[in-house]
């Protein structure tokens, strides 16, 4: 029944790729989601300004040009890279060459860590600042005053809009497959192009994607409850 005729295997294989492909540009864009927050809150004007251009450049222009924009020009930029530090040391030679999962990961992290930023902004913004305020005249530190303080709260405002950003690139990584990486799509397009039954395949694709997405509404709707917790739910 799950041998689909023969290419089970190989969209089991994909869709393990997808779902380590969604995970890792989570985390970069998590990352960069943070940092970009931080900078665009920043009180330096040159953070704000480098934040706002790539928040503004990145959501304005379509991921898939972009995702061909990075994935090209990370590899000549990276070429660029080696080659000049070749010339700079004769004694130096070596070569980077990336794979595409982890050109698709950094595209994916960096496209959607825009997205992130913007969550994360208008989180920071939601905590109330008397709280820092008092943490600070405690004595805390600022990293403790953001692990202990800030950061629960932000996230319990951020985890809507997390939610959403998530899904997203967990079926923005169909378009990955574009630059050379056998996900679930593309592995159920080869197995189309194979047996001539190229909507079955695709069915099949549609429907991995709709589990992976289920299973992700239950662990939002379980990081909600923690985030929740010792909060009162405003009643209508």
């Amino acid at each position: 029944m799950f041998d689909l005729a023969g290419y089970g295997p190989q969209i089991f294989a994909g869709t393990v790729t997808t779902v380590e492909l969604s995970l890792l540009s989570l985390a970069v864009s998590f990352v960069l989601g943070l940092l970009g927050a931080s900078a665009k809150l920043s009180k330096n004007r040159y953070l704000r300004g480098g934040a706002t251009v790539y928040t503004t450049l990145i959501r304005g222009v379509p991921d898939l040009v972009l995702m061909l924009l990075i994935f090209y020009s990370l590899q000549i930029w990276i070429n660029d890279l080696t080659d000049w530090l070749n010339n700079l040391q004769d004694s130096i030679d070596f070569e980077v060459q990336l794979n595409p999962f982890t050109s698709g990961v950094i595209t994916l992290g960096f496209i959607y860590g825009a997205y992130f930023t913007e969550t994360f902004r208008g989180a920071f913004l939601a905590v109330p600042k008397g709280q820092m305020e008092a943490a600070r005249s405690f004595g805390m530190r600022p990293m403790l005053v953001f692990r202990r303080i800030l950061f629960p709260q932000m996230m319990r405002f951020a985890l809507p809009g997390l939610g959403n950003n998530w899904q997203v690139i967990l079926k923005a990584t169909a378009l990955v497959s574009l630059i050379g990486l056998t996900d679930v799509i593309k592995a159920a397009q080869n197995a189309g192009e194979g047996t001539f039954r190229t909507f079955y395949f695709m069915s099949i694709a549609g429907l991995v994607y709709l589990v992976l997405t289920t299973i992700s509404n239950l662990v939002l709707l379980a990081l909600e409850r923690k985030y929740m917790t010792g909060v009162r739910k405003a009643v209508l």
